[in-house]
């Protein structure tokens, strides 16, 4: 089999449950490198939250790219922009119409920082605000530009997981019509702009690069990879932790993130 290039998610997927790259699968990704292969970095996460594991990957430089906001951004690792899907004020006003069906955080993501205008914040907010490097702007709603923009909205516990399951059970109609919807975690909801995902954001950057569908490979765990599992051409490796969704739409079901799953399929099929 010709791999191109591997898209790897990072959170359940690339990072350990103590958030960190095993060493046997940061040496058998460097070792696919070496050979060639494009290693992208695919997460919900913004580009801060993500660097730190390019560089211990030894990915640098505008020849390097991740995928950020679950799709939304794709950028090379000199911090320039190839694709950029942004949400406006009118996008801002609907999800505070959401955040009233549930009692739960919510926050919009932009690649500097993150803003809310909730001034109790949960728990879950602020390890994510850490866990990415990024600062929490809180302001009043009237304090909210109409020019504001940003690339994806988090809507997390503030004290009860079951307040995100009321909110998940109760998004109406409308807001799937008009958003991609996903989760990642019991804990959180992530909407972005129509149509951007991490599986259309991975084929356009796959045609940048002239790379055959067909040579893209997949390593995916949560509801925010459905997206590249659901292309057929895509070589799909769901984690032994992977939701049965995924597990089910994958060609390769590898072990979980805490035994070297990604190492383990890259010998088989790449290696």
């Amino acid at each position: 089999m010709s791999i191109k290039l591997i898209a790897v998610d990072l959170d359940g997927t690339l990072l350990s449950s103590t958030n960190s790259i095993l060493p046997e699968t940061e040496k058998t990704l460097k070792n696919a490198i070496s050979e060639g292969i494009q290693v992208v970095l695919a997460t919900g996460r913004p580009l801060s939250g993500v660097m730190p594991f390019n560089k211990q990957l030894g990915l640098a430089g505008n020849k390097q790219y991740n995928i950020v906001f679950n799709g939304a951004v794709i950028q090379n690792l000199a911090g320039d922009v190839l694709m950029n899907q942004e949400m406006n004020y009118q996008d801002f006003s609907n999800m505070r119409k959401l955040q009233r069906l549930a009692h739960v955080n919510l926050h919009f993501e932009t690649p500097e920082c993150f803003w809310t205008c909730d001034r109790d914040l949960g728990a879950n907010l602020a390890v994510n605000a850490a866990m990415t490097n990024n600062m929490i702007k809180v302001r009043r709603a009237e304090e909210i530009p109409q020019d504001f923009a940003f690339n994806k909205v988090g809507f997390s516990m503030t004290e009860d997981v079951n307040e995100v399951e009321k909110l998940w059970n109760n998004i109406p109609e409308w807001a799937f019509a008009k958003y991609d919807i996903v989760r990642s975690f019991s804990t959180n909801i992530e909407i972005n702009i129509k149509d951007a995902s991490k599986g259309n954001a991975l084929m356009v950057l796959a045609d940048r690069l002239k790379i055959d569908q067909s040579q893209v490979m997949v390593f995916g765990d949560q509801g925010n990879d459905i997206s590249m599992f659901s292309n057929p051409n895509f070589k799909k490796v769901a984690m032994g932790n992977a939701i049965e969704l995924i597990k089910d739409s994958a060609d390769y079901v590898t072990d979980d993130n805490d035994h070297d799953g990604i190492a383990k399929a890259l010998k088989k099929y790449v290696l």
